[in-house]
């Protein structure tokens, strides 16, 4: 059936209308406000669409969807599954993002998890993973009869006299010790006074050989026992020039033994455990207290300037008053004094409190009855206690009242693990690559390939294939000022609604009917272009467009256009 033929639609303000629209084709519907556009294309067409689609699913899959009411209509046919691509925030999830949403962040994943560089976080060094024979090759990569000592690092930078490990080695049959940079025979060792509070280090030596082609299994056996004893770590040692290396079989840095997980997707995902900022859960923000909501810097403490301690100063009774008047007596400062007007040290003392005890007089009634030595904890300090202590929604909701969001501190609103940022493609890690504007992101991945080694620009072609067109959609409907870190539940209506197109321009389906609701609102005339550029390629792949327009542009390049009126309410339909 070439046709969707509605017949008797008569929901909301719609007047038993009957009509034919062509199946394929790029439809706008138009009249003035309130005369039943959006009736006809989202509470008929696509209700409908979505109601007959979700009923032919199971009655498990059903419970989750749920059922869209079936319109006032007599009967549509022709009609196909629905997609809804309106004016509403895409999600209210904090962890989504434009990335997450247009599904370019999933390629981001794989994309650092093939060709990423791994970095160690403390000295910048790269991170690489080398297996026994591996490190045996490279050894045998230098001139032949180049002199080497393989050692096993047992001791890295830890204090200690290691007599009992000195005489454990003799006992298993080793002959030779590095510690702090000098070889010893073991017996020569056990009489080391190694200082007990100093850091050390110390290598067992495995084998004293010359690099030969000839030697391979006795280096390869070397190699392999000295990975054994260093726990994945081997030291080598050219005495002729003093030169050392450090290999790692593990995803490590031998020198500061910061340890990575294998590059896979899945840690680079801040919204899963394995690459997620443990200090934010990978929100990228963390609620505190916040000062400005704390305090009304225009009243004095005695005027209640700090709100959520106000109630029961005039008492005289209250406690947290009674310490505060404490703290103006020990810091010479007039509780009468507004706030704003007190010195510095004195405010971040009441807000945070010090470090060291003092005294505090409690009064009844005008007189002193005792007199206690007390740590004065501060007011955020003391409200973050509370917070954290009470089992009361009631309370807990009163005291997020004087909260914030701010960014986190430790992974600084990135989202992810400090080892998760220390990987890199082309000198940038994935939140720098995400914080990057679409159009500056779109000329990145263009030409990543160049700045690539030719066996990572293969691995890497695919992947930048479907980034680059995903991220063109995004600068064809008018979105590239976007940064792919932008949390999803910020953006505008209009913005929401082209990043849904967008995406489904990429996400290839064909045979749908989508409805959506005025695209073109808030674009500039040059946008516009691009943007309906961008429909009739999502109509080119087979799929029926209903758009609900106002804008002249847009109807002119419309196939067919659905007027309604004549007036809006009663008067339309």
């Amino acid at each position: 059936m070439d046709r969707i033929v509605i017949r008797g639609a008569r929901e909301h303000n719609l007047k038993n209308i009957s009509l034919e629209l062509p199946r394929g084709k790029f439809i706008v519907i138009t009249g003035v406000s309130g005369s039943g556009k959006s009736t006809l294309a989202f509470d008929t067409l696509y209700a409908e669409g979505q109601r007959r689609y979700v009923e032919s699913l199971s009655s498990y899959a059903r419970q989750f969807l749920g059922v869209m009411d079936k319109p006032e209509v007599e009967s549509i046919e022709g009609l196909s599954p629905a997609i809804s691509i309106d004016q509403k925030t895409t999600s209210h999830n904090p962890r989504s993002t434009v990335g997450t949403v247009t599904e370019i962040h999933d390629y981001l994943r794989l994309l650092f998890a093939r060709v990423g560089q791994a970095y160690c976080p403390e000295c910048g060094r790269p991170i690489e993973k080398q297996s026994a024979s591996e490190i045996t090759d490279r050894l045998l990569r230098r001139p032949p009869g180049t002199r080497a000592v393989l050692m096993a690092p047992l001791v890295r930078g830890r204090k200690g006299e290691y007599r009992k490990l000195f005489q454990q080695l003799l006992k298993e049959g080793y002959a030779r010790v590095r510690v702090d940079g000098v070889i010893y025979l073991l017996e020569e060792a056990q009489g080391l006074n190694l200082e007990k509070y100093e850091k050390h280090d110390i290598d067992l030596v495995i084998d004293r050989l010359a690099l030969r082609e000839e030697e391979r299994p006795r280096i390869a056996e070397a190699v392999e026992l000295a990975l054994l004893r260093g726990e994945g770590l081997l030291r080598v040692l050219y005495p002729d020039t003093g030169e050392e290396e450090l290999f790692s079989e593990k995803f490590a840095c031998p020198e500061h033994g910061s340890v990575l997980e294998e590059l896979e997707p899945r840690i680079f995902s801040f919204n899963a455990p394995y690459g997620a900022c443990p200090a934010c859960s990978g929100l990228g923000y963390k609620q505190e207290f916040d000062p400005a909501l704390i305090v009304n810097p225009e009243l004095s403490l005695a005027e209640g300037a700090i709100l959520p301690w106000a109630r029961g100063r005039d008492t005289g009774r209250s406690y947290l008053w009674e310490r505060l008047r404490a703290l103006s007596e020990h810091l010479a400062f007039d509780l009468r004094t507004p706030f704003k007007d007190l010195p510095e040290a004195v405010q971040r003392a009441v807000l945070y409190g010090l470090p060291e005890p003092f005294g505090v007089v409690f009064r009844r009634g005008g007189k002193e009855t005792f007199r206690v030595e007390v740590h004065y904890e501060g007011v955020i300090p003391w409200l973050e206690k509370r917070y954290q202590e009470s089992d009361s929604e009631g309370v807990r909701e009163v005291l997020e009242g004087f909260m914030s969001l701010k960014p986190c501190p430790v992974c600084e609103g990135t989202r992810y693990k400090r080892e998760v940022l220390s990987v890199k493609v082309a000198g940038q890690n994935i939140a720098e690559v995400s914080a990057l504007p679409v159009r500056e992101a779109l000329e990145f991945f263009r030409t990543l390939d160049e700045k690539l080694p030719p066996f990572q620009a293969k691995i890497a072609q695919p992947i930048l294939r479907e980034i680059v067109e995903r991220l063109g959609f995004l600068v064809d409907v008018g979105l590239d000022y976007l940064t792919l870190d932008r949390a999803a539940n910020t953006l505008s209506g209009g913005e929401a609604q082209r990043i849904r197109l967008a995406t489904q321009v990429g996400s290839g389906l064909t045979g749908v009917l989508y409805v959506l609701d005025e695209p073109s609102i808030g674009l500039h005339p040059r946008d516009n272009r691009r943007l309906i550029a961008t429909l009739k390629r999502l109509q080119a792949l087979g799929n029926t467009l209903i758009v609900v327009e106002h804008d002249e542009e847009t109807m002119r390049a419309a196939d067919w256009i659905v007027d309604m009126g004549p007036g809006a309410g009663i008067h339309g339909g």
